[in-house]
């Protein structure tokens, strides 16, 4: 007797992008997705970001978001992980971040996205966000965290956050932090631990 073999997750994204589409199909087509969960789905600028994540993205996206509601834990930090809700400014654009975040209370726009980028974009997004009005956008791609503060009408790379709750938040070790949790949670958990410890 032969079995089918289970369907397993891509390890890489898929993703699809089509232009000239107003804001009432890409609703249309928002709501042709409700039932599919982990899809997400981009709009700007008449056009439509379809993503499906792969194994490699929701392991990478999880991880970074353990590393962070550590953190927070570990610093008596409050705050609220929305992770990819969807924000939308009506009629001009729709996000779904991999991870968000607010700090110190809740709000209805994060004070933090994070993006998870296996494929293009990266800091090509930024416009997505800034309509938006998050302030503060972080890129993880290639093995690196990309920082990004909204200034008056642009985003500006830095190099550390400026979100008061994370000033103190060492992107380095988080980093490092990341790939290590790849092999071990506990491991990274360990060292992201003792090396916030004071000597």
């Amino acid at each position: 007797m032969t079995q089918t073999p289970l369907l397993n997750q891509p390890s890489t994204d898929q993703r699809l992008i089509y232009g000239g589409i107003t804001w009432q199909q890409f609703k249309l087509i928002q709501a042709g997705f409700a039932e599919s969960p982990g899809v997400r789905l981009f709009y700007y600028n008449d056009a439509i970001e379809i993503l499906m994540p792969g194994r490699e993205h929701e392991v990478f996206s999880r991880l970074i978001g353990f590393l962070i509601g550590l953190f927070c834990l570990e610093n008596n930090i409050e705050f609220e992980p929305t992770g990819s809700m969807t924000q939308e400014r009506e009629g001009e654009v729709s996000v779904q971040a991999d991870e968000s975040y607010c700090f110190g209370q809740s709000k209805p726009t994060p004070d933090l996205a994070i993006e998870v980028v296996f494929t293009s974009g990266g800091p090509n997004k930024l416009q997505r966000y800034q309509a938006i009005g998050v302030p503060e956008v972080w890129f993880w791609q290639d093995g690196l965290f990309s920082l990004y503060r909204l200034r008056e009408n642009h985003y500006e790379k830095i190099s550390r956050s400026e979100i008061p709750e994370l000033a103190t938040l060492d992107i380095d070790l988080l980093t490092r932090c990341v790939l290590i949790a790849q092999m071990s949670r506990l491991e990274a958990a360990t060292a992201f631990r003792n090396a916030r410890k004071p000597n």
